[in-house]
């Protein structure tokens, strides 16, 4: 072997004794077998994201997905219902099958699929409707995500919950599985796209000088930062935004003795104000604009029950606060969940709950 492939063997090598002190939960037997699986031949691999597919989500599976069929693999990308509008600009020429759109298509695509690969959730019932599709699944499943507490579904796991998203999880394992060459613009844009929405463009989960090194990296593949990021927080519609201005005007209350806020939102408002897919994104994060609010929530009547997103500042556990009441989790500063209840009820749990808790609300 020449100079140049030890150069490049020592290079791979330092990369990865870099990356695994950063990753805290996964060994390299994992990666052995990940680069067995996925960076030998040639498969149909099959890259699934959880209901209500966020920016974490289809810029993990996009950007993933370019490495992989890239390296040869046949990919499709798989999501369990439809996203929003500012988050399909992406330049890529995967198929990206809607499963309540095309749930004939979806069933035989997962009947030829030799790897399923699970990102940006850790619980095979975020998938919603394909959740019985991903346990009957016989071929090996690997699990790429970074929220806590993952259930053991799959045959392989990569679960970092100190990671700022999925995003930057996925351009590691790529380097982990010797892959980073098959990375293009369109892996990286997708990529970027994901660390920025999970982050609230750099504002919160971003403690680790990790996060800011894989942006440096993508920004070498000339994308342009700027342009992903109107696409993504300036293409909304009017109605949106007048959404927006309902729910700061008319449905935010605020508890200072709690140092707490909630919006909630009825179907009927949603349809008054022609809801679309994704537009109340971010909305629960306007609360904590509020001096001296560490907590806020936002109730959405669904038809059969309330989703409930949360967002922390600071010490207080949004995750618990949700696990422990609202059947839900994810991380301490953002975690979304549910309940079986009338909207008006479930607001009025929330407002009981606070009580409970100030003591780590007044301190966090």
């Amino acid at each position: 072997m020449g100079k140049d492939g030890f150069a490049c063997i020592t290079v791979f090598l330092s990369l990865s004794i870099q990356i695994f002190m950063v990753l805290k939960n996964t060994g390299n037997e994992i990666f052995t077998a990940l680069r067995d699986l996925l960076a030998n031949r040639p498969q149909k691999i099959a890259l699934v994201t959880h209901e209500n597919p966020d920016g974490d989500a289809i810029g993990s599976a996009i950007g993933f997905g370019e490495v992989l069929q890239n390296f040869g693999h046949f990919v499709k990308i798989i999501v369990p219902n439809d996203y929003p509008s500012f988050l399909q600009w992406f330049s890529t020429e995967i198929e990206i099958v809607i499963y309540e759109r095309k749930n004939r298509r979806t069933k035989a695509l997962l009947k030829e699929t030799d790897v399923l690969v699970c990102l940006d959730f850790n619980d095979a019932k975020r998938a919603a409707r394909l959740k019985k599709k991903l346990l009957e699944f016989s071929n090996p499943k690997v699990l790429i995500d970074h929220h806590p507490y993952p259930v053991d579904f799959c045959d392989y796991m990569v679960s970092e919950p100190e990671y700022s998203s999925t995003a930057e999880l996925v351009f590691d394992v790529v380097e982990l599985l010797g892959l980073t060459e098959h990375m293009n613009h369109n892996a990286a844009e997708a990529l970027f796209t994901g660390i920025m929405t999970d982050t609230g463009s750099f504002s919160h989960n971003i403690s680790r000088p990790n996060t800011f090194q894989v942006v440096a990296k993508l920004m070498e593949w000339g994308i342009d930062t700027e342009k992903i990021h109107a696409a993504v927080y300036h293409n909304f519609s009017a109605s949106r935004m007048k959404l927006l201005g309902h729910c700061l005007g008319e449905k935010m209350e605020v508890f200072p003795e709690f140092r707490s806020a909630v919006i909630w939102l009825s179907q009927e408002e949603l349809e008054t104000f022609d809801f679309q897919p994704g537009d109340t994104e971010g909305f629960v994060n306007y609360p904590l604009s509020i001096q001296n609010i560490v907590f806020s929530a936002l109730f959405i009547e669904k038809k059969d029950h309330i989703k409930a997103s949360f967002r922390s500042k600071g010490s207080f556990p949004a995750n618990e606060f949700s696990h422990d009441h609202f059947s839900g989790g994810g991380h301490r500063n953002a975690a979304g969940g549910e309940i079986k209840l009338p909207l008006e009820e479930a607001v009025e749990k929330f407002r009981q709950l606070l009580g409970d808790y100030q003591h780590l609300l007044l301190k966090a």
